[in-house]
């Protein structure tokens, strides 16, 4: 029987195979063509609107300035609609248009264009001011508009005078009227004339405006120059590339650059809400963002309808918000192999939403393999970690933390990363796991008890309840920790774990097992079983098998740890070829009692009553390293590099 469900299948895909069309797109063509090799298009738009499920759409080599608005999605991930560079040529699409008609201002360094508004259509970024919920730092006159040379964006400034002063920032101000925008940029001595001086006209490059397109494949292509809007959780997430509320989209192979905004967005789409809280200053955002939840969910969020997209192997950098965006959309997707880099660098706007990777609700999402430098937080989980698992990842030069997980009740598994920036993890969650990590920086740790949000059955958009955040519920095993302040001891005003121990709180008894700070607490306490917990409820650590160097404090009850001596601070090296990391290890990391982790051994995260497994359901056991190497699985070695060796180690980790 399964012998034949393999044959009609394969005859299935044969024959969907035999009816699919390749059209072609070329600079010589024409919109009038046929769309064929010898006969190919002019626009990719105008293949688009033709593309039918199993079509491929190949591109060849030049510019493109369209906004790619596929009209049309495949059928199933077997008969998707793929959008393609052709083989060993290289494809732009742009948000933005060239402009050589720049007249100079008489004694100064400052180019003058005007343009007509009918220029814009009905889309102006000139007259768009960046905004949303969650923006914290702006300025009045930021617009979504961009002035680029040579691929550059500069800096918008607030006047006219300001724009004659490029000391600091080549920089730009925009003037509009009811008939016509006028913009002045200062190109620091340069003539835009004579270089490449492009402007933002287009608010995406690759994003359909209907939501359900899905299975849509887009590979091989340099994307860059949009003017997306700000993304918060509460609104309509744009990006310069993305599904729009749909299912099974693959992004992969691409350069996406200078965004606005977001990068790619794996957001949700207006119907559930859009920036009410900023707008009507009536209920707050946390309120406005449980109400998306309901609403998506009562609309159709679950896996049948969105998200298990595939975000794989692009190099992502000089977004102005984030690499990868999403609410809601992005659930049961992978995120992997990734180059994202150098995200709100500019500075010139921030807010709550800022990092290489942004995501709420990241259900089932796999984050693995992506390496993430030089931004505000290298990946943000907000709200519904859920069955989310981080590995495999190198993070360094982000500002505020490498990963922050908010106000999510796990189970996440972190485990297998490179973490080099000064604060490593901010936790504000509980149920997370980390596990086999190199950990260079400070770990936060901050509960959250006045905020509930809802968890969901495994595997799934259901919601199951709401909780808040009292904190703790955490595992640390197997990491090797190099100059942290704090390291694990701010989790020392949480009991550890042993079997049975919630039983002892909810009945208000005390085990020998519990150490005397706390039980204590639990004599004095005046909560009696059953009830809302109290100040002498807590959620234990798992704690055990770590290593820590240059005198990092582990956690208080820990077992089975090891602590070495003073080493050079591990760091990455670049080279032509790729990037490698430098460290240093001492006779420490063979002594450290290590434990195999699998789901076995991690048990249950508390709130959700689920296991750490893998999201087909199956067991998980972490029993390769980051590079792909078997460990010894009865007694791994700490850290995430099975075979790196006592003193100095050089480690390939990226390859350009």
């Amino acid at each position: 029987m399964k012998r034949h469900l393999i044959i009609l299948l394969a005859l299935l895909l044969g024959s969907i195979a035999g009816y699919a069309t390749e059209y072609h797109v070329a600079k010589n063509g024409s919109d009038l063509n046929p769309g064929t090799a010898e006969a190919p298009f002019l626009t990719i738009s105008k293949a688009a609107s033709l593309a039918r499920s199993g079509d491929v759409v190949t591109v060849h080599a030049g510019t493109y300035r369209e906004w790619v608005n596929p009209r049309n999605g495949g059928s199933s991930k077997y008969a998707r609609i793929t959008y393609q560079a052709a083989d060993g040529e290289e494809v732009w699409i742009k948000g933005s248009d060239q402009i050589t008609t720049w007249t100079r201002e008489k004694r100064t360094d400052v180019w003058k264009v005007t343009l007509p508004n009918s220029y814009f259509g009905d889309f102006n970024p000139y007259t768009e001011i960046l905004d949303g919920d969650w923006v914290y730092e702006s300025t009045p006159y930021l617009c979504l508009g961009e002035v680029y040379l040579n691929g550059k964006p500069l800096w918008q400034v607030g006047s006219a005078e300001e724009v004659k002063d490029a000391s600091e920032h080549l920089c730009w101000y925009v003037q509009v009227d009811d008939a016509q925008t006028v913009i002045y940029a200062n190109f620091g001595g340069a003539d835009p004339n004579k270089e490449l001086a492009e402007i933002n006209v287009r608010q995406a490059v690759f994003f359909p405006k209907l939501t359900g397109v899905n299975f849509i494949t887009v590979k091989g292509f340099h994307l860059s120059q949009a003017a997306t809007q700000w993304a918060p959780p509460t609104a309509f997430q744009e990006g310069l590339i993305g599904p729009h509320w749909s299912k099974g989209w693959v992004i992969e192979d691409n350069e996406i650059s200078n965004s606005k905004c977001v990068g790619v967005s794996l957001g949700k789409d207006r119907a559930s809400g859009h920036n009410r809280w900023v707008t009507e200053r009536e209920l707050i955002g946390f309120n406005r963002e449980l109400e998306s939840i309901f609403k998506a969910y009562n609309m159709g969020w679950n896996k049948d309808n969105i998200g298990s997209h595939v975000i794989r192997n692009n190099h992502i950098h000089d977004c102005g918000q984030a690499g990868v965006v999403g609410h809601l959309g992005g659930v049961f997707s992978t995120i992997e192999n990734n180059y994202i880099h150098d995200i709100n660098t500019n500075v010139q706007f921030g807010g709550a939403e800022v990092g290489c990777i942004k995501l709420h609700a990241a259900i089932d999402v796999l984050i693995k393999d992506n390496v993430l430098i030089n931004c505000v937080r290298g990946i943000w989980l907000d709200w519904q970690a859920i069955g989310t698992r981080v590995t495999g990842n190198t993070f360094a030069g982000h500002s505020l933390c490498d990963i922050m997980i908010e106000v999510s009740h796990g189970p996440c598994l972190v485990d297998n990363n490179v973490m080099l920036s000064e604060t490593a993890f901010l936790d504000m969650s509980q149920g997370t796991a980390f596990v086999h990590n190199l950990i260079c920086g400070d770990v936060t740790f901050r509960p959250v008890p006045n905020r509930y949000t809802p968890y969901h059955a495994p595997h799934s958009t259901a919601v199951v309840g709401v909780m808040s955040f009292p904190g703790g519920d955490d595992r640390y095993y197997n990491n090797v920790f190099y100059g942290a302040k704090r390291g694990l001891s701010v989790y020392d005003g949480q009991p550890p774990f042993y079997p049975g121990i919630f039983r002892d709180m909810n009945t208000v008894t005390i085990d020998e097992r519990m150490p005397e700070e706390f039980a204590e607490k639990l004599r004095n306490g005046t909560v009696p079983a059953g009830s809302n917990q109290g100040n002498n409820f807590w959620l234990p650590m798992h704690v055990a098998g770590n290593v820590y160097y240059n005198g990092t404090p582990g956690y208080k009850y820990e077992q089975g740890a090891a602590v070495g001596g003073s080493e050079p601070m591990p760091e990455l090296v670049y080279r032509q070829d790729g990037i490698y990391l430098k460290f240093t290890l001492d006779a420490a990391w063979n002594r450290a009692q290590t434990k195999s982790v699998d789901t076995q051994m991690l048990d249950k995260a508390y709130y959700t009553d689920s296991y750490f497994e893998n999201r087909d359901e199956t067991p998980l056991r972490i029993d390769h390293d980051y590079a792909g190497a078997a460990r010894n699985f009865s007694a791994p070695k700490p850290g995430p590099f099975e075979n790196a060796t006592v003193g100095n180690n050089e480690i390939k980790i990226w390859s350009f």
